[in-house]
């Protein structure tokens, strides 16, 4: 069993090394595998905007590099300020990749804070944000 608040206080810390010179919107994501390793990872973004890279997705990479490809949940959080979030959901993107590693029962929690503190947070499963993914 995994606590939901740590997962996200995870993606909030992860929020720190986000790269985003151009949007100025920080995110983070903490992924959690079936064994108990957490990957964090951040937003990257670039001049070209196709070659940036969301939170999540590499959250998911990192741990898929490193030979993890069962996963149970991750945690995303997201803003201007680590003191200020907002409810950030992933991407059409990041909702593809992760029905390729994860089956529906995965979990997205979406947290925010407020005043530096957890106010808010969220859980779906993978098949609510993506009920039909693209599939061969």
């Amino acid at each position: 069993m995994y606590e939901e608040a740590e997962l996200i206080e995870k993606a909030h810390q992860a929020m720190e090394n986000a790269y985003c010179r151009y949007s100025g919107f920080m995110v983070g994501a903490a992924l959690l595998c079936d064994d108990g390793t957490v990957y964090t990872g951040c937003n990257v973004e670039n001049a070209s905007y196709g070659a940036s890279n969301c939170a999540e997705r590499t959250a998911i990479f990192k741990a898929v590099s490193d030979g993890h490809k069962d996963f149970k949940a991750i945690a995303i959080c997201g803003g201007k300020s680590l003191d200020d979030t907002v409810v950030c959901q992933p991407c059409g993107i990041c909702r593809q990749v992760m029905s390729e590693f994860c089956d529906t029962s995965f979990e997205i929690v979406l947290g925010s804070y407020k005043a530096g503190k957890l106010a808010f947070t969220r859980k779906f499963l993978l098949d609510e944000l993506l009920p039909f993914a693209f599939e061969l």
